[in-house]
């Protein structure tokens, strides 16, 4: 029973990392716009909305139009994003 439980989840399911379509990066201001799929760990549908990001070398070599994958949070208040990574 146990072996069943453990495998009926998904690889990555709980991975926290959600497909986006870079739609701007704004390097002076540390904010990039994601057009992104549901946020479950924020509770968020799937939208396109202006993001913080956590460390500003995240833009580093990032343009719109680029498919990424993230993980967003709350840092100090504000929606975050605290990692990035190559889209599907």
């Amino acid at each position: 029973m146990l072996a069943t439980i453990a495998f009926s989840a998904p690889a990555g399911a709980d991975s926290g990392m959600v497909q986006a379509e870079v739609m701007k990066v704004d390097k002076s201001a540390g904010k990039v716009t994601l057009k992104h799929g549901p946020i479950k760990s924020l509770d968020m549908d799937a939208m396109t909305m202006v993001f913080r990001v956590a460390d500003p070398a995240m833009l580093d070599g990032m343009k719109a139009g680029d498919r990424i994958e993230f993980e967003a949070g709350r840092v100090n208040g504000a929606i975050t994003v605290i990692r990035v990574g190559k889209g599907r």
